[in-house]
């Protein structure tokens, strides 16, 4: 680069000109921010965080289609031990509920619809049979049969069947359609969704959202709304019981949550930047610039963001907030040497800084796209957010600083002076008795690090939540059978029956759990439609056996008695898919997936709560069964997390080696002194983890990729201005507001968050202490050209 105190006018025209084209680029970013935040697209789901796996392109399409179907679902359950009370209260809480909550109350199936499901099986009767039947089927003589066929001729009102005798003769029917209802625990009684339960009537309400629960505004209206009518129910029934849960109220409570967080730690860590700002430089201008650029940067990271990905998850949004803390270096630089050098004119003074600048931009935003590497969304989403707020507020720093910043420098402060002047006094590591024992115990430390830091990957560090929420989940998913979202079976074919005979050899082992007491049932799309080869078998026991009875009954009463005619062709999945009679199941067939080789997938959902000591017995279950895989998203996800921190591990190597080469290429034998204090750091941040009793996660590992590259510049900005007052003023006021943002970022709910803001806090405290220790003297015949000189 040429002599930064020449710039030529050429120059400086484009300089003034790249200034009003940034300009135009941020009005551009503004009218997308006022667009985008009119109508947020922003997520809670915790598993768009999750890593994927070769199939997981097709778990993600089951999950999608469960998240679509819960999305807007809400359960409320109202319980007494008597019923017209538990009735009575439902209607209080019904007429308290606000119409503002937007909430539509879903009834169970009404008779017109069931009775155009049962018409619609109706000519396949013959071939839908219970496993139970079958058995007795082929073990009970043809005169049992006939005598049960006989009571039901004569009396039809008490076997409850669905059809004409002629129909069903053998009164088969009704039994197969009760293992369906089976599925749903709730029953309809007088209007309304019952169950009894350890002497309690319970009332089911199913309910649907109009609206999204997750506007970042703080307020929770739904679980407002909820608890008034609530409120009401108990006054008219003291003493009742009541359970909630529902995804929307998990993800209005995220958003309030967010909504908390993003102002405490993005508003925290402006408030706590401007007032270090305030005291280092006493003066409006470095606060009004510096927080101009702060703000450009996170617009624009809001709209590459938003532009790249299509929507903004909500832990991107509070982790974006901490950028503050990083992306003010740029400014307090600018300003402290300002401060050191007010005879210097601002377009000079930059671009004598913009080689230290620019290299501790680039040692930043790569620690931030190391981030992006993990097959991670919502990293993949913080890494672009960070690396481009952080170019932004860069390039917001170099192209409007110096225009805007033409009167008088800001004063030399009290604290200023004191921090510049303290540099000196800061001991320099030498090869003495005192640097080798303080070397010696560091190698220590790091030793017992290495040797005692264990590891521990798991799924609940990524989720966070109320306790007494949770519970009341779990205990709805309990009363009403609810299938679990996290434990299931992938199924696969070459062809949509395939896929249903291997869901019946699949079936057909769960069904010794559930005798067992190890499972409560399950839900698949064979119970529906059985494979063609289970009705061609179905339908020929059942065919020659009622044909048999149906005729010995006619010699017996002296009569001309007739089986009805049944359908001579299978049930096809096409033919029930486009019926009303498959939205039970409909969710459970994924249909054409061109992700795998077969080309037909489904999945079986698994009914009631099983513990730990279920899941390999469930595993077992799909051993052997050609296409039949066991899914459990939190032990998948677990161990995947563990793949990762390994590799980000590796990658974390990697980047020191990279960076180190990159500090060699500028500063020659220097470069040890800038690269040494950030590997220290991680080493002994690793050890402090280890002491404090912390298993070592995967989000620790990240946030010591993104030391790497914050920690960096403190060493570099040294090395550019070795004894600078004014430098070391600027390394002081960036780790300290660098800090505080990470420590902020500490107090967040989410786990992960915690262990990332806390891990960076610590890494930052010992490149602040390990930066000036081996710091390079001014006098070195080491020292880089560009150095900016403090005055006497």
């Amino acid at each position: 680069m040429a002599d930064p105190a020449h710039i030529t006018p050429r120059f400086l025209h484009h300089w003034r000109s790249a200034a009003w084209v940034w300009l135009g680029l941020v009005v551009a970013v503004a009218w997308h921010q006022w667009q985008f935040w009119s109508h947020p697209k922003v997520t809670t789901d915790v598993m768009a965080l999750l890593p994927q796996d070769p199939l997981d392109s097709v778990l993600s399409r089951a999950s999608q289609q469960w998240s679509a179907q819960a999305s807007r679902q809400v359960v409320v359950v109202l319980g007494s031990p008597d019923w017209a009370l538990t009735r009575a209260a439902a209607a209080a809480w019904r007429q308290a509920l606000p119409a503002s909550a937007g909430l539509r109350e879903q009834r169970l199936t009404d008779p017109q619809t069931l009775a155009r499901q049962v018409a619609f099986y109706a000519p396949w009767r013959d071939r839908l049979l219970t496993p139970a039947q079958r058995t007795e089927l082929a073990q009970q003589p043809e005169s049992a049969w006939a005598d049960r066929a006989l009571a039901g001729l004569l009396q039809p009102g008490v076997s409850g069947r669905l059809t004409a005798w002629a129909a069903d003769p053998l009164g088969l029917w009704a039994a197969w359609w009760g293992e369906r209802a089976g599925e749903v625990q709730a029953r309809q009684r007088d209007g309304e969704a019952h169950i009894h339960r350890n002497g309690m009537e319970w009332l089911v309400l199913m309910l649907e959202s109009d609206r999204a629960a997750t506007q970042l505004d703080g307020e929770r209206r739904l679980a407002q709304a909820l608890d008034q009518a609530i409120a009401a129910a108990k006054a008219q029934v003291p003493g009742l019981r009541h359970m909630r849960a529902g995804v929307p109220l998990h993800a209005e409570a995220a958003a309030a949550q967010a909504h908390s967080e993003i102002n405490t730690i993005g508003w925290g860590s402006l408030m706590a930047v401007m007032a270090l700002m305030a005291l280092a430089f006493r003066s409006l201008k470095p606060l009004a610039l510096t927080a101009v650029s702060l703000l450009v940067g996170v617009a624009v990271a809001a709209s590459v963001t938003m532009v790249c990905f299509g929507e903004i998850h909500l832990v991107t949004l509070i982790f974006g907030s901490s950028l503050i803390g990083v992306a003010e270096d740029y400014g307090i630089h600018y300003f402290s040497a300002r401060q050191a050098q007010p005879e210097t004119p601002s377009p000079t003074l930059m671009h004598r800084l913009l080689p230290g600048l620019m290299l501790a931009l680039a040692t930043s935003v790569l620690g931030y796209l190391v981030l992006g590497l993990a097959p991670f969304p919502g990293l993949r989403q913080m890494a672009v957010f960070s690396a481009v707020g952080l170019a932004a507020t860069f390039v917001t720093a170099w192209a409007w600083f110096p225009w805007l910043d033409r009167a008088k420098a800001p004063p030399r402060t009290l604290l200023a002076r004191r921090v510049a002047a303290s540099l000196p006094r800061w001991p320099r590591w030498q090869a003495n008795t005192v640097g080798k024992v303080a070397s010696g115990l560091m190698v220590l430390v790091l030793g017992f690090g290495a040797f005692s830091l264990q590891a521990q990957d798991d799924l609940r560090q990524l989720q966070s939540g109320d306790p007494q929420r949770m519970h009341e989940q779990r205990e709805v998913s309990e009363l009403l059978g609810l299938p679990s979202p996290l434990q299931w079976f992938l199924v696969t074919g070459t062809s949509a029956e395939q896929v249903l005979e291997r869901e019946e050899a699949l079936t057909q082992r769960l069904a010794a759990l559930v005798h067992k007491g190890h499972l409560q049932g399950w839900r698949a799309v064979s119970d529906w439609v059985p494979s063609q080869a289970r009705q061609q078998a179905d339908a020929a026991l059942t065919g020659q056996l009622e044909t048999a009875v149906v005729q010995a009954l006619g010699k017996r009463l002296g009569e001309t008695l007739e089986r009805s005619a049944m359908a001579t062709t299978p049930l096809t999945l096409e033919a029930w898919w486009a019926s009303e009679a498959s939205l039970p199941a409909r969710n459970l067939w994924l249909g054409d997936v061109g992700e795998l080789p077969g080309g037909k997938a489904s999945v079986v959902m698994l009914r009631g709560a099983f513990g730990p000591a279920d899941l390999p017995r469930l595993a077992a279950a799909a051993q052997g069964l050609p296409g039949v895989r066991w899914v459990d998203r939190t032990a998948d996800t677990s161990a995947l997390l563990a793949r990762y921190r390994v590799t980000m591990g590796w990658l974390l190597v990697l980047g020191h080696v990279v960076v180190g080469a990159v500090l060699l290429w500028r500063y020659g034998r220097s470069a040890w002194r800038a690269w040494l204090p950030t590997v220290l750091a991680t080493g002994l941040t690793l050890s402090g983890l280890a002491l404090a009793g912390q298993a070592l996660q995967l989000f620790h590992v990240l946030a010591l990729l993104l030391l790497l590259g914050v920690g960096i510049d403190y060493g570099v900005f040294l090395l550019e201005h070795p004894d600078d007052g004014g430098a070391w003023l600027a390394v002081i006021l960036g780790a300290l507001s660098t800090a505080l943002s990470f420590g902020l970022l500490g107090l967040s709910d989410l786990p992960a968050l915690r262990a990332f803001g806390v891990t960076v806090l610590m890494g930052l405290a010992w490149v602040l202490l390990l930066a000036p220790l081996l710091r390079l003297s001014r006098a070195s015949p080491t020292t880089p050209s560009t150095s900016v000189r403090t005055p006497a």
